[in-house]
């Protein structure tokens, strides 16, 4: 209970008002404050409470931990609240927004090592089936059953089960039942599995009916008015960065500044995809790039490519429907031709629109044999079942990282 997200943003909130207002203005601070105190006390609970909501729903998701995006989250949080302070001439406190941004960080970067050290999930797992292949994970601790039905003397949390196993004897039916009105929660395998790894898995259509990865119909209208408005916007910022680089691409090797290459799209249709030409046009070789170290690729188009100005013309591919900010890796038709004779259900993955970056790119790279397409696919699909705002908003942060800093790049 103490570790629950209502105690804990509680708590963080009585320490925000104890350290920004009560010096100000007393312990009965709300019957003396000024006009500026009041501004500024709307304006900071606004800020900590979507601070500790966005970092709740981000950390959900599987890799995710919350110390990775305290200073990002609470910064761009403040950051417009100070924006809409200036733009709407409202009178604040300087001295209360300062020391609320302190201690929104402090406070969760401090719930973050608590957590980190008690929060600690710790499931018991009945020793049959695919439940006895569950990877290691970080946050989560698997701790076997007996041959017999009965809890381990440890403390637990949840059990998962294959329960789709034949091995499942009406006896232990009845155990997870009795666990179950104790107050247990008892997960299937591939629950766990899904959360763990952020993968979805595709060896069998009866894994996954088409039914549960259909993505919300209302969000994807949201979400597409969202990428051209965002796309409008970028085109007119980026539009001198795109200029210059143009121009030094011509400088240092001949040929077109556009690279276009035909791509499978939404709904599974064939459209072009529009990148600064990063590689050589005139050196023969391999039709696909082989990695950083692809001698094709020239200087110029080293660096864009390390922090992704490449992608930029793909804001018109957004404009044009083609194309969203975020959603499955768009891949060459040729490729796709040969990935839909060896793997299951990959045309599945057009039932949305294919974006600038995605699930998979953040999590696993860039994937060009088989066996890696069938990994990458399943990040795919966990995007699609899981289509949301807030995962959208966990790849954005992701992809931000990246073109920041380059890491991850390839």
């Amino acid at each position: 209970m103490l570790l629950s997200f209502p105690v804990q943003f509680a708590t963080g909130f009585v320490l925000l008002l104890a350290v920004t207002l009560v010096p100000l203005w007393g312990v009965y601070f709300w019957q003396k404050m000024d006009i500026n105190s009041i501004n500024s006390l709307y304006g900071i609970t606004i800020c900590f409470t979507l601070t500790s909501i966005v970092l709740q729903r981000l950390i959900q998701y599987p890799g995710t931990t919350q110390v990775a995006y305290v200073l990002p989250v609470t910064s761009l949080i403040y950051g417009l609240l100070l924006f809409f302070y200036l733009v709407s001439r409202i009178d604040y406190s300087n001295q209360i927004v300062i020391k609320s941004y302190a201690v929104t960080l402090s406070w969760c970067y401090a719930e973050y090592f608590l957590s980190n050290r008690f929060r600690v999930i710790r499931f018991a797992v009945v020793p049959f089936g695919t439940a006895k292949q569950l990877p290691e994970a970080h946050g989560a601790i698997f701790i076997p059953i007996g041959k017999r039905p009965e809890l381990p003397d440890t403390m637990i949390h949840a059990i998962t089960a294959d329960l789709g196993s034949a091995s499942l004897t009406p006896e232990w039916e009845r155990f997870l039942a009795r666990c179950t009105l104790n107050g247990i929660p008892v997960y299937h395998v591939k629950q766990v599995r899904e959360a763990i790894t952020g993968r979805v898995r595709i060896d069998h259509l009866s894994e996954n009916a088409f039914g549960s990865l259909q993505p919300s119909t209302a969000y994807s209208f949201i979400k597409r008015i969202a990428d051209v408005l965002g796309a409008v916007l970028l085109i007119v910022l980026t539009l001198p960065i795109v200029a210059t680089i143009a121009l030094l691409i011509r400088l240092e090797s001949p040929g077109p500044v556009i690279f276009k290459q035909r791509r499978l799209g939404f709904r599974g249709k064939p459209f072009t995809m529009l990148k600064l030409r990063s590689m050589r046009t005139n050196i023969d070789g391999e039709k696909f790039t082989s990695g950083i170290d692809d001698p094709r690729i020239t200087n110029v188009g080293r660096v864009i490519r390390k922090f992704r100005i490449d992608e930029l013309p793909q804001l018109l591919n957004i404009v044009k429907g083609d194309m969203s900010f975020i959603g499955p890796r768009p891949e060459a038709l040729e490729l796709s031709a040969w990935y839909e004779k060896d793997v299951p259900f990959f045309a599945y993955r057009h039932i949305v629109r294919p974006g600038i970056s995605g699930w998979a790119q953040v999590e696993l790279g860039y994937a060009a044999e088989i066996d890696g397409m069938k990994i990458k696919l399943e990040y795919d699909f966990y995007y699609i079942k899981n289509f949301s705002f807030w995962l959208d908003i966990l790849i954005t942060f992701k992809t931000v990282k990246t073109i920041l800093t380059g890491f991850g790049a390839r």
